[in-house]
């Protein structure tokens, strides 16, 4: 074997390309916003991607273990192994693809998506969609609109739900995504107790569940678990709040770090036990006759 490859240094092995490096072995991203690449996570089991790439920085974060790095350091938590086992393993096993050097020059060209125009929702399929995920109409026009967007040349339409930085949360069907900036979403309504939901299905969902019989509270939507951190600076100032987390490990742990904490936390995922998320309650519970 030439003695070249298998001398590759941290340094060279750091440079390849995050993304085709997980797509050599096998893993593609459930979801791309911007730069930033989800993944279900290939150090452990979930059903939401937590398992963040970006493909500006080559770094990879995984929200559920709160662990990230480069390469090497994803290589040897994959395959349980030292760094110089890794790297013979990158260069010298039959059963590893070479993964090419990172694309520095097409890393500008990553897609972007753009804003084009918000408006209220009128889409026929926009409607159908929240009525497949069981939620209000009434509802989803308050908090949501219906955001036009293009990838490059092409342009689409989705469900947008606004953060509170200027970006979008999107969804329809066939897309789930988000526009630059990405930020969580703060509502206050001027009470002192604060419910914080994952996505904002589980906020709308929350909202179609109890109508107007839980008022009396502001909302918190993280729109990603990366920004938990960021919610518990805010919420310090409520004196109760309410975690409508989903039920993965992920979202478990982060319940479990804030009642630690002990600072009027309560977990609330106790009402959707055997359920991925609040919505995976409201679509799928058994309604009555059906027990």
């Amino acid at each position: 074997m030439d003695k070249k490859l298998n001398s590759v240094s941290c340094n060279t092995a750091n440079q390849i390309d995050l993304v085709t490096y997980l797509a050599d072995c096998g893993f593609e991203p459930v979801k791309v916003c911007g730069e930033n690449y989800w993944y279900l996570s290939p150090l452990r089991s979930e059903n939401t991607a937590s398992f963040k790439i970006n493909r500006r920085l080559n770094r990879w974060y995984d929200h559920g273990i709160g662990k990230g790095g480069k390469l090497v350091d994803l290589g040897i938590a994959l395959f349980d192994c030292s760094v110089s086992e890794f790297l013979k393993k990158l260069t010298g096993s039959v059963s590893f693809h070479k993964p090419s050097l990172l694309p520095f020059a097409t890393l500008e060209n990553v897609p972007i998506i753009t804003v084009e125009e918000v408006k209220p929702i009128q889409s026929p399929a926009l409607l159908k969609y929240l009525c497949s995920r069981k939620i209000a109409i009434e509802i989803a026009l308050e908090y949501c609109c219906q955001v036009h967007y293009s990838i490059g040349p092409k342009t689409f339409y989705a469900l947008g739900f606004a953060n509170g930085a200027g970006g979008y949360e999107l969804r329809s069907k066939y897309f789930k995504g988000s526009s630059s900036p990405k930020d969580l979403t703060l509502i206050k309504n001027g009470f002192h107790q604060l419910c914080v939901f994952e996505g904002f299905f589980d906020f709308l969902s929350y909202l179609t569940i109890y109508q107007n019989r839980m008022s009396g509270t502001d909302y918190l939507i993280l729109n990603s678990l990366s920004f938990f951190e960021k919610a518990i600076l805010l919420s310090a100032g409520y004196n109760l709040k309410r975690l409508y987390l989903d039920r993965d490990k992920a979202g478990q742990n982060c319940s479990r770090q804030a009642i630690a904490m002990k600072q009027h936390y309560l977990d609330e995922s106790g009402l959707y036990y055997g359920y991925k998320d609040l919505n995976d309650y409201l679509v799928y519970k058994p309604t009555n006759g059906q027990q």
